[in-house]
């Protein structure tokens, strides 16, 4: 490697989000993965070329989520970004669908960021060879995630890996704390995804705008119990995974905005499936178990593409190139 040339590789899964009545707070990382190769330069400049899902839509010039999220990490760290920089993103979560596409690029250019960070502590400096994983601090990606996100439950799944349940200080103090705080229940070792995935698109930003600025009581409680109720079927009986994927805080509020979407959530409910709206959506998520994945299908609608990612147990991953 060239001097001045600092090249890592960065490993970030999908997540979905809500999980039903989990809103803003409860996530689960897939198994579909972006890949990114970074390069801090002398040479001033920047290039960025993106392969992969939504290789056509996404800017290659300073405004990219990751070279953004880089660039604010190295001001909140309060180190110098380099001269120049170099990305190339193999993208394969799909993007608008729901499957946490801009999270993975924020936790991306976090981790990407504090990887490249010099210093005597640096892995350049340790002389790790490529290959070799390099130690970053998930607490400080996870809460710079989700702060930029504006929600944990996204950020934190792609940080960790597997079902992650978060919250973030309210600003009161009460929280005895300035950071995102994370809780990773172990999943049950049956459970099991199920995909259907549309062509069309939805921003999180207009799936969020329809929603009410306040919710009744009632619904408030229910959905409490219901997010409680599916922590237990994910951890330890899946026999309630139907039950406890029931939700009355967002998605019938958003039901204008992807009515074939909550069309198909109806649907497979009715058949018993535990489906529900992945994030934003408007993709479908159905939480199933091993053996029973198999029946979860729409075989007579060819809008949606039935995809079995299988879950990341793992999270983000950064090793020198």
């Amino acid at each position: 490697m060239r001097p001045g040339r600092r090249s890592v590789r960065v490993r970030v899964p999908a997540s979905s989000a809500n999980l039903g009545p989990g809103f803003d707070s409860i996530g689960l990382a897939l198994g579909l993965w972006d890949d990114y190769l970074v390069t801090a330069t002398a040479e001033p400049g920047l290039h960025v070329e993106v392969t992969g899902e939504g290789a056509n839509d996404v800017p290659t010039d300073d405004t990219h989520l990751v070279v953004a999220t880089m660039r604010h990490t190295w001001s909140v760290l309060g180190v110098d970004a380099p001269a120049g920089l170099q990305l190339t993103a193999t993208n394969g979560v799909p993007h608008g669908r729901g499957l946490g596409s801009s999270a993975t690029a924020i936790v991306a250019g976090v981790i990407a960021a504090q990887a490249l960070s010099g210093g005597p502590e640096s892995p350049y400096a340790a002389g790790l060879a490529p290959g070799a994983p390099v130690a970053v601090d998930l607490g400080v990606a996870n809460h710079l995630a989700s702060s930029l996100e504006g929600h944990p439950d996204n950020a934190s799944a792609s940080v960790y890996g597997g079902l992650t349940v978060s919250w973030m200080p309210d600003g009161t103090g009460l929280d005895r704390g300035e950071c995102t705080v994370t809780a990773r229940p172990a999943l049950h070792p049956d459970i099991d995804v199920v995909a259907f995935v549309p062509d069309t698109q939805l921003s999180t930003r207009t799936a969020r705008a329809v929603l009410p600025p306040t919710v009744p009581l009632a619904a408030a409680a229910a959905g409490a119990g219901r997010a409680a109720l599916l922590v237990h079927a994910l951890t330890a009986d899946p026999a309630h995974l139907l039950a406890g994927t029931r939700d009355w805080l967002h998605q019938e509020a958003r039901r204008p905005s992807y009515p074939e979407t909550m069309a198909l959530v109806d649907r497979l409910r009715s058949r018993g499936h535990a489906a529900f709206v992945s994030g934003a959506g408007p993709t479908v998520l159905v939480l199933t178990t091993r053996d029973a994945a198999a029946e979860v299908a729409v075989t007579d609608d060819a809008r949606w593409r039935r995809v079995t990612p299988g879950i990341a147990l793992t999270g983000a991953e950064v090793t020198v190139a």
